[in-house]
């Protein structure tokens, strides 16, 4: 083998080299990469575990915004920023299945307040096995009388990176408490 060869050869092995202690996973089984979340901007797996109550707040509130709308497209597209997998398509039918049922022409929630009371996550490497408790407080409107709201939801979620960003990729009511549920006013 010539000189030139073996200096490129041994070139592209210390790339390669490189390239592997770049972006072969960390011992805790993460790769140290940050990304997108509602929010905060980029943060990596340990980032996320830490400040994860703060995080999926803005995850739900997303889901929130996304539940206002009315247009099949902007459901669709305002829930794939924070969910995708089976969470996208469970959180997308269920919204679109209740609005097949009343025929809505304008939004018909307002989401006023939400409060996150309990989180509980294992972390499998870069995903987030998670049992969350949130509380929100809001309108909920129907043809002739709006009601408002103070429900506690549980549910189990999965959330970890898809495509550059962190997304809920399994979404799992548990549980609705609707004893604060308020009263009904007339709609105007």
């Amino acid at each position: 083998m010539s000189k030139t060869l073996k200096i490129v050869v041994s070139g592209c092995i210390a790339m390669v080299a490189l390239l592997a202690v770049v972006f072969v996973a960390r011992p805790d089984g993460t790769s140290g990469q940050a990304y997108a979340a509602p929010g905060t901007g980029a943060v990596s797996a340990d980032e996320f575990r830490q400040i994860s109550f703060q995080i999926v707040p803005e995850i739900l509130a997303v889901v929130y915004r996304a539940f206002a709308e009315t247009d099949e497209s902007q459901i669709y597209d305002s829930l794939s920023e924070v969910s995708a997998r089976d969470a996208l398509e469970t959180l997308y039918l269920e919204r679109v299945g209740a609005m097949a049922g009343g025929g809505l022409e304008a939004a018909d929630q307002e989401l006023h307040a939400m409060e996150l009371e309990g989180l509980t996550s294992r972390q499998d490497g870069e995903a987030f096995d998670m049992n969350v408790t949130w509380r929100v407080v809001g309108t909920v409107g129907h043809a002739t009388h709006l009601h408002v709201r103070g429900n506690t939801y549980s549910a189990n979620l999965m959330i970890e990176p898809v495509d550059g960003a962190w997304r809920m990729t399994s979404f799992e009511l548990t549980d609705v408490d609707r004893t604060d549920a308020g009263e009904m006013v007339a709609a105007e």
